[in-house]
């Protein structure tokens, strides 16, 4: 049974989070629950040292050897399990660990421990060797994953076991031809109007990033938002940068643009440049990526206004002709009546 609390998941993103970024000191990783008493680092070896995450370029069918240190720093003895998985993007974003339930194909895979159990005895240091083993088939590109200890304890005022897992990420990149690529999928414009006949509305532009290459890739966003003929622009704020996103993956994107004029047909651009990211840490961006799409933006409100004064003229100028009609008909009648008076006058005076 799966039982994960979400103080050890969010302790878990937190540190592979952090030490993905240059300058997080000494790899060294760690959390702020008061239960969780050890602490991981990379070790110092030909490799490197004070490494702040693992990262490796190799061959297809190339083997390696790494180590992880594990540092008790309480008052008791403790056994760790120790494991290594895949990685992916979760939906807030944060960089993640698949759990041991779940079957690792890429970097959980390649990446073995010598021990699945480590003991680390109070205010010890231990380190654990594993092996980078790249199958002859791997696929060029990059893999991210971690190696991970992790400690269940029984949470007897919850009734559950809690795993509280802390460990390093893993990135690696397989020698052969890079292909990094973004698509950008199911471009929609949405537009919610006003109760105001003249009024303004609100559009909501969305798209998903899809990462169809082999590189691991962030990316710069823009969008456009016009009428017809590139009539009543408006401008779309900045929209901030997806996560990195492993390939394969995908991100939804969802941009608010206000003071939208209802000018029937909207047109929207969004356009996004994918930007790589390579061992140094350094950045480029790769050639733009631009989709195009429409929707309507009636002013439903106006319309309704318009149909009704249409309306209102149409039958008032009904009212008007029938009005006139009868006007007519009654006169008619009058001198009808009055014409057939006077001969019968005529006749009742002749002798």
């Amino acid at each position: 049974m799966r039982t994960v609390s979400a103080l050890a998941r969010t302790a878990v993103v937190a540190v592979l989070a952090a030490l993905s970024v240059a300058g997080a000191s000494a790899g060294v990783a760690s959390a702020a629950d008061d239960d969780v008493t050890w602490a991981v680092r990379t070790a110092s070896n030909d490799l490197g040292s004070e490494r702040t995450s693992y990262a490796y370029d190799v061959e297809p069918g190339a083997t390696l050897d790494d180590a992880l240190v594990v540092s008790n720093h309480g008052d008791d003895e403790l056994e760790l399990g120790v494991y290594a998985a895949d990685g992916y993007t979760t939906d807030s974003g944060q960089f993640d660990l698949l759990t041991t339930d779940t079957a690792s194909t890429g970097v959980g895979a390649w990446v073995a421990a010598d021990q699945d159990v480590v003991t680390v005895g109070p205010g010890a240091t231990v380190e654990v060797p594993f092996t980078v083993q790249v199958p002859d088939d791997a696929t060029p590109g990059d893999y991210a994953g971690g190696i991970v200890t992790t400690l269940t304890q029984a949470d007897d005022a919850e009734g559950i076991n809690v795993d509280r897992r802390l460990g390093i990420r893993i990135g690696l990149r397989v020698g052969g031809e890079l292909a990094p690529q973004l698509t950008v999928e199911n471009l929609h414009v949405d537009y919610e109007g006003t109760l105001a006949p003249f009024g303004h509305g609100d559009a909501t532009i969305t798209y998903t990033i899809h990462n169809t290459g082999n590189a691991i890739l962030s990316a710069q966003q823009a969008a456009t938002l016009s009428g017809p003929f590139g009539w009543f622009t408006v401008p779309v704020g900045a929209i901030a940068a997806p996560p990195q996103l492993l390939p394969g993956e995908s991100w939804d994107v969802s941009v608010p643009v206000d003071d939208v004029t209802p000018a029937i047909r909207l047109a929207t651009t969004a356009t996004v440049t994918p930007v790589l990211l390579d061992a140094s840490g350094s950045t480029t961006a790769l050639d733009p990526v631009a989709v195009s799409a429409h929707g309507w933006a009636v002013p439903w409100a106006l319309v309704v206004l318009v149909v009704v004064l249409v309306l209102l003229v149409v039958f008032g100028a009904r009212a008007v002709r029938r009005s006139r009609s009868r006007r007519r008909a009654a006169e008619e009648a009058r001198v009808a009546e009055a014409v057939a008076q006077a001969l019968q006058e005529r006749e009742t005076a002749a002798p």
